[in-house]
């Protein structure tokens, strides 16, 4: 046995020859190559073994009883596991019309008896060196079909993902965009004008002022959805929720082990943000600390996570909100001045809505729309009288109470027209009073002297003078004044039986 041959050139060979003799030649020739041999003395024996061992090459003579090689060579290509077996035939003669009769049925190449040993084994490894290039290039072309179909299913799939986010962006735009903050009154309108303009200013931060309840975060989502990051992501952050032990890495994100209990990396807020928006509300609590953080980043827009000293450049456009006056805490050093301008690049306020009373049938109606459809109800009307109500409260918490009352009034009437006792509101006495402004241009200007110094005198007396001028209605009384009716019924029950009517 050649100790040279490698394994990968070792082969399985079937010889088959009806004497004995020549299948001993060629067994001691060919397994003094490493070769392993299985030998067959008759047509029906070759094809029995080859499809049970399905050998890497076939000998095969040509003349045997019974059934002649070239006919064993037809029934081999025929049958799948045995077709690609490529087969040399062994000859007595090497004349071209056996030659050319062995081609026909199959075969691949031929030896002549007597044999010569190194022309059999040249043969033999030439045709075991095609068989094998011939499999690995099926097995790579098998591969890379397999490899072009599951690109293909990827690429389908990822058509398929962006077109299921396109819609979802388009969805998104429709329900977040300008188009869904409702409101014709001139401040809204003004509100709208500058989400408008910022639409063509792809990365400029964004500061909203505004109170609690007004729709900051609607303003936040309205400037991306009409921005060109309108398919990229927008998280929303409260930054009140945040705890101060884990703003750092909740913001900015972290490694590995880079402190107990940071089993795996964390994206950050940016990161997860990157591409679109980080909304960041409430930014009056955000810590100090942070706050130099967070300028550094606006600065060069990179985010280095703890636990390492290498950033990562992310694009976000910031913005974010505030419902306290961040300017006097920056002037009482409670906020970062840097920071402060760096965020308000451009300001919007947004305004309460006791300043947009115009807007809230408008919203009454919006929601009263919406939450039927959510229910599955008809959608319910609002009754004049409980529209009156509406008008005359001064909604400390803004359009969020709104949303809230309207969705409790459709609840409790059942579908039925909304009526004023389907009205919950916070108690009167539990929100600030609005300011009093009860002289209009026709009745002039009030003096220190007119008003009496005790307040609640003061008061009654300003109240008096709404209610003469409206002849006692206090619900035109309470809009002059800009405040609300249970504000006036306060008033009056200081004094016995009031003359007061309410209706218009």
């Amino acid at each position: 046995m050649n100790e040279s041959v490698t394994h990968e050139s070792r082969a399985n060979i079937l010889v088959v020859d009806d004497d004995p003799a020549n299948i001993d030649v060629l067994r001691r020739t060919l397994e003094a190559e490493g070769h392993e041999i299985f030998a067959a003395c008759d047509g029906s024996s070759a094809l029995e073994i080859a499809r049970s061992v399905l050998p890497d090459l076939i000998l095969l003579d040509v003349l045997m009883p019974e059934m002649d090689g070239f006919e064993v060579c037809h029934r081999l290509k025929q049958q799948e596991p045995t077709a690609s077996i490529p087969v040399i035939f062994i000859t007595v003669s090497g004349g071209p019309e056996s030659i050319v009769e062995g081609f026909h049925a199959g075969g691949v190449d031929y030896i002549v008896k007597p044999f010569q040993q190194e022309e059999v084994l040249v043969r033999v490894e030439t045709h075991l060196k095609i068989a094998r290039l011939t499999k690995e290039l099926m097995q790579r072309n098998r591969e890379l079909e397999e490899e072009i179909t599951r690109r293909k299913a990827v690429t389908n799939q990822r058509n398929q993902l962006a077109e299921h986010l396109s819609m979802i962006s388009r969805r998104e735009e429709e329900q977040w965009g300008i188009a869904s903050i409702v409101g014709e009154s001139r401040t809204i309108k003004q509100t709208l004008s500058e989400i408008s303009r910022l639409s063509v200013a792809r990365n400029t931060s964004v500061l909203i002022i505004g109170e609690s309840g007004t729709g900051k975060e609607l303003v936040a989502r309205a400037i991306h959805y009409g921005s060109a990051k309108v398919s990229s992501p927008f998280i929303p952050v409260n930054c009140a929720s945040i705890p101060g032990e884990l703003a750092e890495s909740l913001i900015f994100g972290h490694i590995r082990g880079a402190f107990t209990g940071a089993n795996a990396d964390q994206r950050g807020y940016f990161e997860l943000a990157d591409g679109g928006t980080l909304f960041l509300d409430e930014m009056a609590y955000m810590p100090l600390e942070i706050q130099t953080k967070l300028l550094r980043v606006l600065e060069d827009g990179i985010v280095i996570p703890i636990g390492t000293s290498r950033g990562k450049r992310v694009d976000v456009r910031v913005i974010a909100a505030a419902s306290t006056d961040l300017e006097t805490m920056m002037l009482s050093g409670k906020f970062r001045q840097e920071l402060y301008f760096r965020l308000a690049r451009f300001k919007i306020t947004v305004p309460p809505l006791r300043e947009r009373r115009e807007d809230i049938p408008l919203l009454a109606r919006h929601f009263l729309k919406m939450f039927a459809a959510e229910m599955g109800m008809q959608e319910a009307s609002l009754g004049s009288e409980a529209l009156l109500t509406l008008e005359d409260y001064y909604f400390p918490g803004n359009v969020r109470e709104l949303k809230n009352i309207i969705e409790h009034a459709l609840i409790e009437s059942g579908g039925a027209e909304i009526q004023p006792e389907h009205l919950h509101f916070i108690q009167a006495q539990s929100f600030p009073a609005a300011p009093v402004n009860p002289l209009r241009a026709e009745t002039g200007p009030a003096t220190a002297p007119d008003l009496p110094l005790d307040l609640d005198q003061a008061e009654l007396a300003v109240i008096k003078r709404a209610l003469a001028i409206t002849d006692g209605n206090i619900t035109r009384a309470a809009r002059m004044l800009r405040t609300n009716r249970m504000r006036i019924y306060r008033a009056l029950a200081r004094e016995e039986k009031p003359q007061i009517k309410d209706d218009e």
